[in-house]
């Protein structure tokens, strides 16, 4: 298989080569050249299939043989060696629960197979690798939690102050070792344009090997179709309809994932993108014109995006047609009171607690099966409402405590460098930290 970058579709690269570089040249996102169909056999009898062979099969055409099959079946029984549950909220609305991994957050499956991939592509490098990512939350505490430790890669981490929640701050900024969190004075777009400019930077990447483990990278992105596949999985069982598939949406590599799955043979009625106020993305749903803005905080702060990154490829995975596009994606902005307000009304009716993030994403979905009467669907819970314990909390009035598995890490110091919105200090940093090596 190989990769083509969408600024530039004369740079093509294979998969390693894409996992390793993370974008192309003129900050380009690589895209499959072509989208390799699933049998139909194996989407009809998904419930025959354990969860890491469907892992396997949803990979195994996207990378060829540049990892071995034995190899690749072991990076995907990795990926998904924890629950990912599909859960009854009501008789339209299901949940497909993807926060029962480490970082409990939807993110630990991306991340798991792409420090395992990218372990693999270096194991014989000499250079010290950088992964370089930046964070609105949840990637930051999955990527730090899947690179910890691992040999030959340092990781770090630009994330906006005071635009985290304390456990996604304590999971990105405890770890130590290998992992170095920069806390920058600005939102996430912010972070995320400083980590564009180092990755077109010559002279940092002429010291350093760098690269990305943000959604912009294939490695992380294409995973995430697993969970869809293994969503279906149980839908299947419980429903004969195709599903209408409620997706909180920030950067749209999680949505985009859903789509990429749908094109090759995923069965789904439609999809949702459910955002926060920062509604770039609905407002070009309703216009046909893309206007990005400056991110406003919100309490789903990992949403917090006002220039998604992955649009561009659902874009390309449409042929930049409209009416495809409009006609299998409807977007929706959620504020913060009615976010609140369904976290309240969920737990009072059904005894079910969201998160802000999946709030949105039930909000969403939930407004258009009532004007689309007759159809059901699922959201994806993207975190425990742990990691938003006020919102959590306030909304429906019980204290939620922090499962076991955090206790140890809360009581951890935080390890942070503060740095402002400005490449230079980032770069400053980047060079001194490959000095000390």
């Amino acid at each position: 298989m190989k990769y083509y970058n969408l600024k530039d579709n004369q740079e093509t690269v294979d998969f390693k080569t894409a996992t390793i570089k993370s974008q192309g040249s003129q900050k380009g996102l690589f895209f499959p050249e072509t989208i390799p169909q699933f049998d139909q056999e194996f989407i009809t009898n998904l419930q025959l299939y354990s969860d890491e062979e469907i892992a396997f099969r949803c990979m195994k055409d996207l990378i060829g043989d540049e990892i071995p099959s034995e190899e690749l079946k072991k990076i995907a029984a990795e990926t998904v060696s924890f629950d990912i549950p599909l859960k009854k909220i009501n008789e339209q609305i299901s949940v497909l629960e993807l926060f029962h991994g480490p970082t409990l957050a939807f993110k630990d499956v991306g991340a798991r197979f792409m420090s395992r991939c990218l372990s693999y592509f270096l194991k014989d490098q000499d250079k010290k690798v950088t992964v370089l990512v930046a964070t609105s939350g949840d990637t930051g505490g999955a990527v730090a939690h899947g690179f910890h430790h691992v040999a030959g890669i340092n990781v770090v981490i630009l994330y906006p102050k005071n635009r985290v929640s304390p456990v996604q701050e304590k999971q990105l900024t405890a770890l130590g070792g290998n992992i170095s969190a920069l806390e920058v004075d600005g939102n996430f777009d912010d972070c995320q344009n400083l980590v564009k400019q180092a990755f077109s930077d010559k002279s940092i990447n002429s010291e350093l090997f760098l690269t990305s483990a943000n959604s912009i990278n294939i490695a992380r992105w294409l995973p995430q179709q697993i969970y869809y596949l293994l969503a279906l999985k149980q839908w299947q069982q419980q429903e004969n309809t195709n599903p209408v598939i409620g997706v909180p949406s920030g950067n749209f590599g999680n949505i985009c994932a859903g789509l990429l799955a749908y094109f090759r043979g995923l069965p789904a009625g439609h999809f949702i993108a459910a955002c926060n106020e920062n509604d770039v993305v609905p407002d070009y749903l309703k216009s046909n014109e893309y206007h990005p803005k400056k991110a406003v905080a919100t309490l789903s702060n990992a949403m917090d995006v006002g220039d998604p990154s992955n649009f561009t490829r659902i874009l390309e995975l449409f042929g930049h047609q409209f009416e495809d596009l409009k006609n299998m994606i409807s977007g929706y902005s959620v504020d913060d009171e009615s976010t609140l307000k369904t976290i309240t009304e969920v737990y009072e009716k059904y005894g079910y607690i969201l998160d802000p993030h999946s709030a949105v994403a039930f909000t969403s979905l939930e407004q258009y099966l009532n004007e689309n009467p007759g159809k059901k669907g699922f959201i994806l819970g993207t975190a425990h409402p742990v990691k938003f314990p006020e919102a959590a909390e306030k909304a429906a009035h019980i204290r939620i405590d922090i499962p076991e598995a955090l206790n140890d890490l809360m009581k951890k110091e935080k390890k942070t460098v503060e740095i402002h919105a400005d490449f230079e200090e980032l770069k400053r940093f980047l060079l001194n930290k490959n000095h000390e090596q």
